[in-house]
């Protein structure tokens, strides 16, 4: 690996991942944030995979951003399954699968270029509870090995906040949380995903504001608990639920049967 790659050391940060999240990473975790950092800044010489390569940046934008949402959750400390959609350079899955070192994550982004530079990584991090897939969320959740087969789901801003949950929601097993990553946020667009996951068999359980610890900046995360199984007509065709995002007022026609 080159050389003056690494030489740029990650901050370690133990005191303020202790005070914003209760858990600090070991020896080893360390480590794979830090060989995790020198593969993105490799990678990024030929791969757009991100723009925020200053350590102290990277460590806060990636590493505790990714993590923070799934830390400071109690009810989420136990083994599972967990799928990431639109992961581009593995944010938050790898650092999700580095924390959780018992829980098998899915990796999924629809740019197979990306999914390669991951694939490659995983023995250089030690990561054996990682598995990648090539796909779009629309046609993948179609699938029954993957359909309502997982107990968290994430997806960072990737689009509005109902399509982020009709990428998400149908890969939740009942009782399943997606976790939605978002900037900032407002009155009606809570109100718009409300009406969206209820179509989805879902309920917005929390909507959490938080600051990041050194750039101050503003962030929000809504957690979407799945009720009910969702409905076969969930997710719509690739390209349509960004196109026509749920809302309280829309309708999905039926299907025209033959007479």
């Amino acid at each position: 690996m080159d050389t003056d790659l690494m030489a740029t050391q990650l901050p370690v940060m133990l005191e303020e991942w202790q005070s914003t999240t209760g858990w600090q990473p070991g020896a080893a975790q360390l480590l794979q944030f830090q060989n995790f950092f020198d593969l993105v800044c490799l990678a990024n010489k030929s791969l757009n995979l991100t723009r925020i390569l200053e350590p102290g940046d990277f460590w806060e934008k990636h590493l505790w951003d990714s993590l923070q949402p799934v830390l400071t959750k109690p009810d989420l400390q136990r083994e599972s399954q967990v799928i990431d959609l639109g992961t581009g350079g593995g944010f938050p899955g790898l650092p999700i699968a580095i924390a959780y070192p018992d829980w098998a994550v899915t990796v999924m982004d629809s740019t197979a270029k990306k999914i390669s530079f991951i694939e490659s990584g995983l023995a250089t991090l030690e990561l054996t509870n990682v598995k990648t897939v090539v796909d779009r969320a629309e046609s993948l959740a179609r699938n029954p090995l993957h359909r309502e087969s997982y107990q968290l789901a994430t997806i960072r801003a990737v689009a509005e906040a109902a399509v982020c949950a009709e990428y998400a929601v149908p890969f939740l097993a009942i009782g399943g949380t997606a976790i939605l990553y978002r900037g900032r946020w407002s009155e009606a667009e809570t109100v718009t995903l409300t009406g969206a996951v209820e179509q989805l068999g879902a309920k917005i359980t929390e909507i959490a504001a938080y600051t990041t610890p050194l750039s101050q900046g503003e962030r929000h995360c809504i957690y979407i608990q799945k009720e009910l199984p969702t409905s076969s007509k969930f997710p719509r065709a690739v390209g349509t639920p960004s196109q026509k995002p749920l809302s309280q007022r829309t309708t999905i026609a039926a299907p025209i049967l033959p007479g």
